[in-house]
């Protein structure tokens, strides 16, 4: 398997960036044959187990009370409803199950439900991931206990630009909470949003954050910014040539993501429904390995089984059924360490 570098520069991932698209890919889809089942495709999916409310004011984000959505806040759902629709999701085909919480942090009062979510989950053989906002190193160790597999933080856009888009919560925070899920020995999700009006140059910076991480992320989950009207970015960029990023400059940050986190697993997010079958097709070759199934992701549509099916039908692409690379070696990596 290809070493892990994380001493990547801004000048090396700019330098992938501005490759021969052609090139480009062939790099891309070599580092992921090297790593990855290059035919196979993780199946996910995700459901808001708490819905709005969030007071929180990212500027792409439906949920938040700052934007003016229609989107109405809810509690907390009941564990035994989640538990159903995890059953349906793996009736479906998913490997993992994963739970999105609008809050800026879960209070302490709402940790057992969660922790009951995430046994409950487990039981039924699907890997769990969830993303409830920041957390303290006390509730990650609680996660973690649980026996929760992954938690998604994401680190949204390059340093620079963040503060363009949230002023709630800062860059570094973002990190922290990173931070505290590694040392609970979670395994780490987490990506960014790419359209929000950020130059090249940002998206480069984006990248170089996540690869020059002490461990890489397990999963990197790409999104394209769907612009819901009522958000901030979504009426700023309304009618204008940045509501939706190029599909080719997209594919590059696939790319460049693989080539720098030749392990993690690059997933197709948010946005991925408004792609053309040969989109996201070049986004596979790139070493795109992972999307989300399903109608929706939180408040946003989805691509859906039917029409997922039919592209892995056309593509010949297949569901993964083994576990990740990255945590493959990881354990391995474990195994061979000498007793103390």
């Amino acid at each position: 398997m290809t070493d892990i570098r994380t001493d990547w520069t801004r000048e090396e991932i700019a330098g992938l960036f501005d490759l021969p698209f052609t090139e480009l890919l062939f790099q891309a889809a070599s580092t992921h044959r090297e790593n990855h089942p290059p035919e196979q495709v993780q199946l996910c999916t995700l459901l808001s187990i708490k819905t709005g409310g969030c007071p929180e004011d990212c500027g792409y984000c439906s949920q938040s009370v700052h934007a003016d959505s229609g989107v109405k806040a809810t509690k907390l759902m009941d564990v035994q409803a989640v538990l159903q629709s995890a059953a349906q999701a793996k009736d479906h085909g998913s490997q993992r199950f994963c739970m999105g919480a609008a809050w800026r942090n879960p209070k302490d009062r709402d940790m057992p439900a969660i922790v009951e979510i995430v046994k409950g989950v487990r039981e039924m053989g699907l890997e769990t991931c969830m993303t409830l906002g920041m957390l303290t190193p006390k509730q990650a160790d609680m996660l973690a206990e649980a026996g929760l597999d992954y938690y998604n933080h994401n680190i949204d856009s390059s340093p620079e630009y963040y503060e363009r888009v949230i002023s709630t919560r800062g860059f570094d925070e973002r990190i922290e909470t990173l931070d505290h899920v590694r040392d609970a020995g979670i395994n780490v999700c987490s990506g960014g949003i790419v359209g929000m009006g950020e130059t090249r140059q940002d998206r480069v910076g984006f990248v170089h954050t996540l690869a020059t991480l002490e461990a890489h992320p397990e999963s990197v989950p790409v999104n394209a910014l769907v612009p819901v009207k009522g958000t901030v970015l979504g009426d700023m960029l309304a009618d204008t040539p940045l509501a939706k990023i190029d599909d080719i400059e997209f594919v590059r940050t696939v790319a460049v993501a693989r080539i720098t986190m030749p392990m993690s697993m690059v997933r197709l997010s948010a946005g991925r429904e408004s792609m053309s079958e040969a989109t996201q097709a070049l986004c596979f070759l790139a070493g795109a390995n992972s999307i989300f199934t399903g109608d929706k992701l939180l408040t946003a549509p989805n691509a859906g089984d039917d029409s997922d099916g039919a592209l892995f039908a056309k593509l010949g692409l297949t569901a993964l059924k083994q576990e990740e690379p990255l945590r493959m070696n990881e354990r391995a990596c474990r195994v061979s360490e000498p007793a103390e």
